[in-house]
């Protein structure tokens, strides 16, 4: 499990955040939805934009500011650009659609690339399985990659809701680069990497997936996400997605979405 971070407060507003040293870089979250009116306390509210800002509704509510957080020890370089990163793995739909925004601006970053990585229902990760305490195929590549934003700053990735190891609470990695180049193989190389973060899944919603028979079948103590030593308890602020359900039951999956407002200076 990944050292805990440390960090400093400062005011913004009127109000305390919280950087951290260990890493020196800020970014920004936009909360969305229900979420913005929670961190809506010592922010300062954005007007609404035109359609000639060709900022998206999600940009639109309250910007705070957010640590950075953790690479974890999984993360593999140059994985394949793709929109589905499900390869053969069993579980249920997952169709996250992030936001990528200029924290200064909030206009969209068009052009980014946006990586995600994560574990499948039993706690494995490509390139490592077995680390886990699981046999399983390993091809070093399922359940990672990555897609390049819009004009509109839109990225749309389609896996699997991940499982869960010891000690962590159910995530995603994520990565965003600009100025990337695409190489013949599929993947990419170069450019800037201006954020690394994670995402996180309501607890209420996990509690379903876990009862799901491929997901019940990983025997691991799960970690909550209130147990969890990397998430903050931020909402939104801190990478907590948005869920929708795609059906009637867990097994249907779920639409999860994020706004990240990203340091590009």
């Amino acid at each position: 499990m990944p050292d805990a971070q440390h960090f400093d407060s400062f005011r913004l507003y009127g109000a305390v955040f919280m950087t951290d040293n260990s890493i020196g870089r800020r970014t920004l979250l936009i909360a969305t939805g229900a979420t913005a009116a929670t961190l809506a306390v010592g922010a300062t509210a954005q007007q609404p934009p035109t359609a000639a800002d060709q900022v998206p509704a999600a940009a639109a509510a309250v910007c705070t500011l957010t640590k950075e957080l953790t690479e974890g020890p999984y993360y593999l370089d140059g994985q394949l650009v793709r929109a589905d990163i499900g390869e053969d793995k069993t579980g249920i739909p997952l169709k996250l659609t992030l936001t990528v925004v200029d924290d200064d601006t909030c206009a969209p970053l068009g052009n980014a690339l946006v990586e995600l990585w994560h574990c499948d229902a039993l706690g494995e990760y490509s390139g490592f399985v077995g680390g886990n305490g699981h046999d399983e195929p390993d091809n070093g590549t399922f359940l990672r990659g990555g897609v390049l934003t819009g004009s509109d700053g839109v990225a749309r990735i389609t896996s699997v809701y991940p499982g869960w190891y010891r000690g962590r609470c159910v995530h995603i990695h994520v990565k965003v680069h600009t100025g990337v180049t695409l190489t013949p193989d599929g993947s990419f190389e170069g450019g800037r990497e201006l954020h690394t973060g994670q995402l996180f899944f309501d607890e209420t919603v996990t509690r379903r997936v876990a009862a799901v028979p491929v997901y019940a079948a990983n025997t691991v103590p799960r970690t909550t996400l209130a147990q969890d030593g990397i998430y903050d308890d931020g909402g939104a602020a801190s990478g907590l997605l948005t869920l929708t359900a795609l059906g009637g039951s867990a097994s249907a999956g779920y639409a999860g979405a994020l706004t990240l407002g990203i340091e590009t200076s």
